[in-house]
């Protein structure tokens, strides 16, 4: 069994804290996945983790062991980095096999490491070729190679897929799902792609400036963020998000916005809203749609529109409107043909509505 749990992580550069008393359990055989913008910290507890980073508090459990003071090759956890980091001059075989040279594994044994990862990672031809005569998706199969014949608890993945143009990158995060389901070991991936993120993760903890904004599954975190950045950094596209304010018509609530555009809001007995609050509207484009697609929606959620841009992607075409003044983007199927200028009806799916108080950006409805 190999948990990891980070008890009040510190990192300081100087007196820069960079990361701020994060708490983390992670399951054996869990992929957990680190995501964030540049800067929040993910890469930096990575390296914590791995111990190329020397903590400034708190502790990382490894098992039932505290490996503060435990040096790196002694944590039986291998790393893939975002630039490969092969060894230029030794062929693939020479550099999946390196590690298990240095630790005096024996020569049979060393061959048959290679060769099983090798088979798995589909690469068994490159085995004589040197990095410079691979192509950018091999040279990163032949990093996780180097990885996997360690045989390591952990494996730590750092943006590995960062320099891989988008189809291969698409092929790379199938294939390291395919391998986590195979060897079964535990797995903590840093990336800035929601993307990556949603596809590969059991769970996704969302980080921003050091600090950890919500932890969950992919479609907790789609479903219900608990604030406005999760809900913005989480999902493509991003959640529509408008400033309004609680407004009342009788003992009906809606949502005000500029120009005197209103929004009525489903009763939702437990909401933490009240007139006059200053609020953050959200609404994800799959709950904007025409209204000849709406099954079911009041004719008090339909509202005439212009379409400003669209931005077809075959499946689908997202549609970037205008109601009443505001910018919202809706979707549509990709056979139905939608035209900038286009004057058209949207129905809104408030029961999929998301209200975040302006001031602290904590969800409340």
């Amino acid at each position: 069994m190999t948990t990891i749990a980070l008890k009040n992580l510190v990192k300081k550069f100087g007196d820069h804290e960079v990361v701020h008393s994060i708490n983390l359990e992670i399951k054996d055989a869990e992929f957990i996945v680190l995501v964030g913008p540049s800067g929040c910290g993910k890469s930096t507890t990575l390296r914590m983790i791995a111990g190329l980073e020397e903590i400034t508090g708190g502790e990382i459990v490894i098992g039932n062991r505290v490996v503060n003071d435990i040096l790196p090759k002694d944590r039986n956890i291998a790393m893939v980095f975002q630039n490969y980091a092969l060894y230029p001059h030794m062929n693939v075989f020479g550099n999946m096999s390196f590690a298990l040279k240095l630790q005096k594994v024996p020569k049979p044994e060393i061959k048959e490491r290679v060769n099983n990862a090798a088979k798995i990672l589909n690469i068994e031809e490159l085995l004589n070729r040197k990095p410079s005569e691979l192509s950018g998706g091999q040279r990163q199969r032949v990093a996780m190679g180097r990885a996997i014949v360690r045989n390591p608890d952990i494996f730590l993945f750092d943006e590995p897929l960062s320099n891989l143009d988008a189809k291969l990158r698409t092929q790379m995060r199938l294939e390291i799902k395919e391998i986590h389901q195979r060897v079964k070991n535990t797995i903590i991936y840093v990336t800035h792609d929601q993307v990556e993120a949603m596809t590969l993760g059991d769970r996704i903890v969302v980080l921003k400036d050091g600090y950890i904004e919500q932890i969950g599954d992919p479609i907790e975190l789609f479903q219900n963020p608990v604030n406005t950045f999760v809900a913005g950094f989480i999902g493509t596209p991003p959640m529509n998000q408008i400033d309004g304010t609680i407004t009342k018509n009788g003992e009906k609530l809606n949502i005000s916005f500029r120009d005197g555009f209103k929004l009525p809001i489903p009763d939702k007995p437990d909401a933490e809203i009240s007139e006059g609050q200053k609020i953050v509207m959200g609404l994800r484009a799959e709950d904007i749609f025409l209204e000849e697609d709406s099954n079911d929606i009041r004719e008090d959620w339909k509202f005439d529109s212009e379409i400003i841009v669209t931005e077809p992607l075959g499946s689908e075409t997202y549609m970037h409107v205008d109601v009443s003044g505001l910018k919202i983007t809706g979707k549509c199927g990709g056979r139905r043909a939608v035209h900038p200028n286009e004057k058209i009806k949207l129905a809104f799916n408030l029961n999929h509505l998301h209200i975040f108080d302006a001031a602290s950006t904590k969800s409340v409805y």
